[in-house]
């Protein structure tokens, strides 16, 4: 039963507040929420109600009514078991959070939204939505890796609920990842991501799809085409209205966000055309938020005008203050994000079973996923119960050239991007965890080699191909994978989970042997 089979006489009005807010008219949403809200008693048709018109009020902008907002859809919610229902409303609170500058509460929020959602039994629709709002809000909290696994989540349960690929095409996601490349100074990273955004754009225009897009997509792809010629890229004749950015970033609906992308996009096209004076006076007036762009766009774009102008000291000064205002922001940002992880899984861990754990956090902060401690506890919970399983031990390959090329900062980003890519192929009920450093770990209960063998071809294929360059430019990931039955206590091994994990290293070396020979 999905959450709207719920809400009771409630439903067609709900899911009409839904598509408005899919077409981005959020002004509209919020009275329809605001009327069923005044208009029903049922519990489950309140709490939707409240849970959309917190959402219109984000994208409105509307930041004096987010408290009481917050508040009133966590009341009404309280008390209906529903993980969607606390999942989505955590999402949204973090980013009202953000907002209002309150990071501890923000990052609580963001570890409890994801838990939530992780934690539905059957994920519909609704889920997919919940993970795309939560993948929205790390993205404007610049955690650009959450944000590309959380959507990694949201599209793979959309297409199984059977939602049209362009409505989770997130391009806002991308472009954020864009232009925070440009502003740390990787500008052929930012157009290497740009180009693609711009494939995927005329793929759905070819496609005759193009028209589903949401508004909020829109403003993205205009602005991606007008970033893209500010930093020299010559904007090609439109062909049709939907690869036109004037027409793009128009009709990208009421959002704060699009009405941003709106006055900066104006500034790149005259950039691009040389009007440096109009540029620079355009970026005085405008007011924009932080999260819409990152809150070093404002001043890359003055960087960039006064380059166009000639007056390269300008630039540089410009150019120093967005690489400071960038690096300040994501690494506060990350700081109080990790702080506020450990605190959440101290104090849940704590809460639900001090005397058991004895404090011990479980779960690995970079992540999300269960770490060795916890590793253990499951793999002797499998063993103790005479369960059969086979454990992998997934080793990346190309890793240290990342830290190399790129920083840790860059490393961290691909473990969790890589820890997303394991957790998407894995077969439901498998056990998947952090082992430290660059190894992860899986457990197969019920399996046999041949199925481990066709996991880890999975996992194999699934690294190989995904987006590396537009993430880590020039350093491609790949991944090892050994497999080994875990032995039983009965079969007289003292330690099940290190003989298997032996077992399995000497396979994960051999795999790695043979991939150098091929090489």
């Amino acid at each position: 039963m999905g959450w709207l089979d719920r809400v009771g006489d409630q439903v067609e009005a709900l899911r009409r507040a839904r598509a408005l807010m899919e077409n981005s008219r959020s002004a509209e949403a919020c009275l329809v929420a605001e009327r069923v809200f005044e208009n029903t008693t049922d519990p489950y048709a309140r709490a939707d109600a409240l849970l959309q018109r917190l959402c219109a009020l984000l994208n409105l902008g509307r930041t004096a009514e987010y408290t009481r907002a917050v508040e009133q859809a966590f009341d009404a919610a309280r008390d209906l078991p529903e993980p969607y229902l606390h999942g989505h409303l955590h999402a949204l609170a973090a980013l009202a959070a953000h907002d209002q500058g309150a990071l501890d509460r923000c990052v609580t929020h963001l570890v409890q939204g994801a838990r939530a959602l992780g934690a539905v039994d059957e994920p519909d629709r609704d889920t997919a939505w919940g993970w795309h709002d939560l993948a929205m809000t790390y993205s404007y909290l610049s955690f650009h890796g959450y944000a590309l696994s959380a959507l990694d989540r949201a599209r793979a349960l959309g297409v199984a609920a059977g939602i049209a690929e362009e409505t989770f095409a997130a391009p806002a996601i991308r472009l954020r990842n864009a232009v925070a490349l440009d502003h740390h100074g990787d500008s052929d990273g930012c157009l290497r991501v740009l180009r693609d955004l711009l494939t995927d754009l005329e793929r759905f225009v070819q496609a005759g799809t193009a028209a589903r897009l949401r508004p909020s997509s829109r403003a993205a792809y205009g602005y991606a085409i007008v970033r893209r010629a500010a930093l020299g890229v010559p904007v090609e004749p439109p062909s049709r209205p939907e690869l036109d950015p004037a027409w793009l970033l128009a009709n990208g609906g009421d959002s704060v966000r699009a009405r941003d992308m709106r006055q900066l996009g104006e500034a790149c096209l005259a950039i691009a055309a040389g009007r440096s004076t109009e540029a620079l006076a355009r970026l005085e007036t405008i007011n924009v938020a932080a999260e819409t762009l990152g809150s070093a766009e404002h001043a890359r774009l003055c960087s960039l005008a006064h380059a166009r102008a000639g007056d390269h000291a300008a630039a540089h000064r410009a150019d120093r203050y967005a690489f400071r205002l960038a690096t300040r922001r994501t690494d506060r940002l990350r700081d109080v994000y990790l702080d506020g992880i450990a605190a959440r899984i101290e104090h849940e861990e704590t809460c639900r079973a001090a005397t058991r754990y004895e404090g011990e956090a479980l779960t690995d902060p970079l992540t999300g996923l269960p770490n060795r401690r916890r590793l253990e506890r499951y793999v002797a919970g499998v063993v103790g119960r005479g369960e059969r399983a086979v454990i992998g031990v997934c080793d990346l390959d190309g890793f240290k050239a990342v830290n190399s090329a790129h920083g840790r900062h860059s490393g961290d980003l691909v473990l969790q991007r890589v820890a997303g890519v394991i957790n998407r192929v894995m077969r439901r009920g498998d056990f998947v965890a952090r082992y430290g450093g660059d190894e992860f770990v899986v457990v197969l209960p019920g399996a046999g080699m041949a199925e481990a063998g066709e996991v880890g071809r999975r996992i194999s294929t699934a690294v190989r191909a995904e987006d590396w360059e537009s993430l880590v430019p020039g350093t491609p990931v790949g991944v090892s994978v050994g497999f080994a039955e875990v032995p039983s206590t009965g079969a007289g091994a003292r330690d099940p989970l290190g003989a298997a994990f032996e077992l399995a290293d000497r396979e994960l070396l051999r795999a790695k042997a043979e991939a150098r020979a091929v090489c």
